[in-house]
């Protein structure tokens, strides 16, 4: 049990890392399963994988929770009206990808869920942010707050997340890449990402929970908590650290790390 809980450490760590920079999470699960499998069965690993995101979900709720609830805080009426106004955009966002994502999930992880799709998608998308922000030089922003997203953003970015179903996308990568492309700057695009993962990921969770069930035990709980926690404390810095780090910086460093993270993927299961 207490290896089990080391390991759970280390995964939870991967999900708060790589959860929010636009590397893809399964591409490191993948490859984490590989050297990190727990004494649970395949059915409650599979779980764990999705469920683990609510630790990193809290992560935005607490950070960004003045901006997203829309009570309280001495808020103006024009804010809360903001609020409500950003959720709306919200919702649209997340209609494409539920519409496809929720009656097709078994079948997308039975026909993409193996290391060759997620090599090849961790490399073409690798390849995109370093050709979206090569394009970018010069071109000019039209949208530098989240409030001045419009309807139609809100769409076209969530015809982007439905890209995130193939696994190895990454759904930061997706939906930040649609974002800058329609004329975000990065730290709007990346603002937006962080809310609009709320409830995707909420969502993702309770269906793998209500598939598995609530019958666990005593040591599949624990590692349940623990991942959960470990997975929040890092969210809480990977997210203040991208924040701070795209003020400056533009992404094609994270395109450059997927393409060489995706080459080792293959290479790995090439030699074994």
């Amino acid at each position: 049990m207490f290896i089990d809980i080391i390991k759970t450490i280390i995964l939870g760590i991967i999900e708060g890392v790589t959860e929010w920079l636009p590397i893809s999470s399964t591409g490191h699960m993948i490859l984490a399963e590989e050297f990190l499998k727990l004494d649970v069965t395949d059915a409650f690993f599979e779980m764990f994988l999705v469920v683990i995101q609510l630790g990193a979900i809290m992560a935005v709720v607490v950070l960004f929770f003045k901006k997203i609830f829309p009570f309280g805080f001495n808020k103006t009426k024009e804010e809360t009206n903001e609020t409500f106004d950003l959720w709306k955009k919200i919702i649209i966002s997340c209609v494409p990808a539920a519409i496809i994502g929720i009656p097709f999930d078994d079948t997308i992880d039975r026909l993409f869920y193996n290391s060759w799709v997620v090599a090849l998608m961790l490399i073409i998308y690798g390849l995109w942010f370093i050709k979206v922000e090569n394009t970018q030089n010069g071109k000019k922003i039209r949208v530098k707050k989240v409030s001045e997203i419009s309807y139609r953003d809100a769409l076209i970015i969530g015809l982007f997340q439905v890209l995130a179903l193939i696994p190895g996308t990454s759904r930061s990568g997706a939906t930040i890449i649609g974002a800058l492309i329609i004329g975000l700057d990065r730290s709007t695009a990346t603002s937006y990402t962080f809310y609009l993962a709320v409830p995707v990921m909420f969502g993702a969770s309770l269906i793998k929970l209500l598939k598995f069930g609530f019958l666990w035990t005593l040591s599949e709980v624990a590692i349940l908590i623990v991942g959960m926690i470990v997975a929040f404390i890092v969210s809480i810095i990977s997210i203040k650290f991208l924040l701070k780090y795209i003020k400056k910086n533009d992404f094609k460093v994270f395109g450059y790390y997927r393409i060489i993270l995706g080459l080792v993927v293959i290479l790995y299961f090439l030699i074994n």
